[in-house]
């Protein structure tokens, strides 16, 4: 099984590479070069917050940060940019795919940042909620019920 089996990432560095190798042999879509760079450079800036800004979360709260070991969270965290995504360091790994995408040109490129999506609820996001659900109880299911999983 592959759940919470391949730190998360690991799989942005797996689909960054893949998508790499997408981008070789296609034609980029056509857009100013510099326009293209500068829209890469702030969408990983961008994406670059959302994991910092969760792990400083955590770190506060002084509980695990590591996404293979959900139920050995100490504390839920609900406070800092988790008032606004259940799971900002994935939102910023998707960004930063994403900005990936923009440098290569985008194209098929994009595909993978929907496959990180696709993979990350399936095989990292279900089982760590099932964990924190076996947790904090209730808590969590109203936490559930007031932010989004992504955005």
């Amino acid at each position: 099984m592959l759940e919470k089996r391949i730190p998360p990432l690991l799989l942005v560095l797996i689909i960054g590479a893949a998508m790499w190798g997408i981008s070789a042999p296609t034609s980029p879509v056509p857009m100013d070069d510099t326009f293209r760079r500068v829209a890469a450079i702030v969408i990983f800036v961008v994406g670059a917050l959302f994991p910092v800004l969760g792990v400083v979360a955590f770190l506060r709260a002084r509980t695990t940060v590591d996404p293979r070991t959900p139920e050995a969270s100490s504390a839920l965290v609900r406070s800092g940019i988790y008032r606004y995504s259940r799971n900002p360091m994935y939102v910023g790994f998707a960004l930063w795919l994403l900005a990936w995408s923009v440098f290569l040109g985008p194209g098929w490129e994009l595909l993978g940042v929907v496959f990180f999506v696709l993979y990350m609820n399936h095989f990292q996001i279900v089982p760590e909620e099932r964990a924190l659900r076996a947790l904090f109880g209730e808590e969590f299911r109203a936490y559930e019920q007031q932010v989004r999983r992504w955005l």
